[in-house]
């Protein structure tokens, strides 16, 4: 997470923002992306040119020759902050515009429509000075400021799914281990969390997929793909996604719930944190989505929808509500049913309700499932996270407490937890017993818990013992009363 220092930057800039004039969240947060993106922008470039100078190879700059005052490095300079704000507003903002230079290109689609709204060269000079001390070279800082940033929204209640915890979205993907043959979809995407994420695994674990131009153009064309609902968001994880080094991520303004989405065994993985807010209304939502439960349940729907959209074989890992889990509605039951008896469930992560705190105290599981159209689950892997190494309180400090790692560590070698016992952290569950208990799937159904038998005194040996230290305190007042006397 980030420090102390850089929120209050942040706040800082935000303050500056809110008083001259941007007071709509969301607003304010998109300008501080933009500039935030043409920062990046710089610093990826400049490691570019550094790494080429090393190797002794040519360097295509992003930025003209004859334009390179468009850089941060460059205009941050500027001797006044009105010709700061004219090279800026009318030269840096169209440039990161038509950057791509494809018309049909996600990051053209969604900011041919931007706009630049900070008004005044005395404010973007105090933003572009205070944002320039930050350090943002590490990606998880980047990250982080997204995050912190996007708390800010007031409307974080409507906006849930962007708050998914980076560290909890890592822990997805690393338990997922996303392939150079993958072809991955978040359909509520925020601000792309999830396929930066990927992303960054696949760069770190399988970075020689740059070496095989097929899986090299896969990664920048056809590996990402997300939709959403709000155009602002699209274009943060456009950007986002373009910071992070892929070139045309497939982002889409759409409802995924609605009859527009004809996505069917398309994918072969799913990342997603969909939203569970609240529900819609039967004609909103695609026919074929309540086919399998009739509801107007958000949380359900999705689930309906990701076993459409997955090929056959193709995995999923999803954030769901605990009601998901154990609720006893007809459509719980019945979504539940078809994961478990049509399909193979791998794992039941429970995470503890602090997790989505400050901004929701709900309680959530991940739930890794695997789409077979012809059942296949045998053992269900439980693990009781009780720590995520931060408070779970609204403060959400770092503490040394973790689960995650022990998560990881017990993912990579399953054979072993057949032996453990359900007083454990994590156990394995028999189908048939799950089918017992109605495709129940909350962990305290299945874990058995120890209590330790304390022995007591006898009630004689007690009030000895109590007489005995009314002794040694009536002696006590005694000697201060002396004291008292004498003085």
């Amino acid at each position: 997470m980030i420090t102390g220092e850089v929120k209050n930057k942040v706040d800082h800039i935000w303050t500056t923002l809110w008083t001259e004039g941007l007071t709509n969240p969301l607003s304010a947060i998109e300008q501080l992306t933009y500039l935030l993106f043409i920062k990046g922008l710089d610093e990826m470039e400049t490691t570019k040119e550094q790494e080429a100078e090393f190797l002794g190879l040519e360097h295509e700059s992003i930025f003209p020759k004859d334009k390179q005052y468009l850089r941060w490095n460059q205009f941050k300079q500027l001797g006044s902050p009105e010709e700061m704000y004219r090279v800026v507003s009318q030269e840096v903002f169209p440039f990161i515009k038509s950057l791509q230079g494809k018309e049909d290109s996600a990051f053209s689609t969604y900011m041919k429509d931007a706009m630049f709204q900070i008004q005044k060269p005395s404010t973007l000079a105090k933003v572009v000075d205070s944002l320039d001390n930050i350090p943002m070279s590490d990606r998880d800082t980047q990250g982080d400021l997204y995050e912190y940033l996007l708390s800010k929204l007031s409307t974080s209640g409507t906006n849930g799914q962007f708050r998914t915890p980076r560290h909890i979205i890592k822990m997805i993907v690393e338990l997922m281990k996303p392939t150079p043959e993958d072809k991955i979809i978040d359909p509520a995407m925020g601000s792309a969390g999830f396929l930066v994420e990927a992303s960054e695994y696949l760069r770190e674990k399988h970075n020689d997929l740059f070496l095989v131009q097929g899986l090299k153009d896969h990664f920048h064309n056809n590996m990402f793909f997300g939709n959403d609902m709000d155009i602002t968001m699209l274009r943060i994880g456009a950007m986002n996604m373009m910071l992070h080094g892929v070139d045309n991520p497939n982002i889409s303004y759409r409802d995924s719930l609605s009859e527009e989405n004809k996505d069917k065994e398309l994918y072969t993985l799913v990342l997603a944190n969909p939203p569970f807010k609240g529900s819609l209304d039967y004609e909103a939502v695609s026919n074929d989505l309540l086919t399998v439960a009739k509801t107007k349940k958000t949380e359900l729907l999705f689930l309906t929808l990701f076993l459409r959209i997955l090929k056959p074989g193709g995995r999923a890992a999803v954030i769901v509500p605990d009601g998901v889990l154990f609720s006893s509605s007809n459509a719980h039951k019945a979504i539940r049913k078809e994961i478990i008896d049509n399909n193979k469930l791998e794992a039941i992560i429970s995470m503890p309700s602090g997790v989505f705190k400050p901004y929701a105290g709900v309680s959530t599981a991940v739930l890794i499932f695997t789409k077979t159209g012809a059942g296949g689950t045998d053992n269900v892997w439980f693990y009781d996270m009780k720590a995520d190494g931060y408070t779970l309180d609204d403060k959400r400090t770092e503490v040394e407490t973790n689960d995650i790692p022990d998560i990881i560590e017990r993912s990579k070698n399953l054979k072993s937890e057949l032996e453990r016992k359900r007083t454990d952290q994590s156990f394995f569950v028999p189908v048939d017993e799950i089918r017992n208990n109605e495709y129940d799937l909350s962990i305290s159904k299945y874990k058995e818990i120890e209590y330790e038998e304390i022995q007591y005194d006898e009630p004689s040996i007690i009030l000895e013992k109590i007489e005995k230290i009314e002794v040694e305190i009536n002696k006590e007042l005694y000697s201060l009363k002396k004291i008292l006397e004498v003085e």
